[in-house]
């Protein structure tokens, strides 16, 4: 399947997978400087890029797990949603986890792109739904 991708800048960085088998595309800070987020807040970073997804797919924007787990910086919103008809700017709004100061460079891999397929449903309201043997149980009533 081919994307269609465009640079809204000269500097931004293209996606890329990070191994063969990979199913994210990293996508990069499209800064001119560095950027430092305090502990416990955020900022929505560019990637300079806009993307055309085709019909029936979204974007998942999701953490990069080395940039989480050891810097605590994720995307604000955990999964981000880029809609087939979104044509506007990817933004990563990122972030800060951690008990400290992190810095994002320009070019850094800061989360990754998954394009996924999605169906498109119609609702149904009803009175009743059908018996199940877990019923309304959740939150941990199958044991985890």
């Amino acid at each position: 399947m081919r994307v269609e991708i465009k640079r809204l800048t000269e500097t931004a960085v293209l996606p890329v997978r990070g191994s063969a088998q990979a199913a994210g595309y990293d996508l990069c800070a499209d800064l001119t400087e560095p950027l430092v987020l305090a502990a416990g807040t955020g900022a929505k970073v560019p990637t300079g890029l806009s993307v055309a997804l085709p019909d029936g797919y979204f974007g998942g924007v999701y953490a990069r797990s080395g940039l989480a787990t050891k810097r605590g910086l994720r995307p604000a919103n955990c999964t981000g949603i880029i809609d087939s008809d979104y044509r506007g700017p990817l933004l990563v709004p990122l972030f800060n986890d951690s008990g400290s100061e992190q810095t994002i460079q320009p070019g850094e891999r800061i989360a990754q792109l998954i394009i996924q397929p999605y169906l498109a449903v119609e609702f149904d309201e009803v009175t009743e739904l059908d018996a199940t043997a877990r019923g309304e149980g959740g939150f941990g009533s199958t044991g985890a």
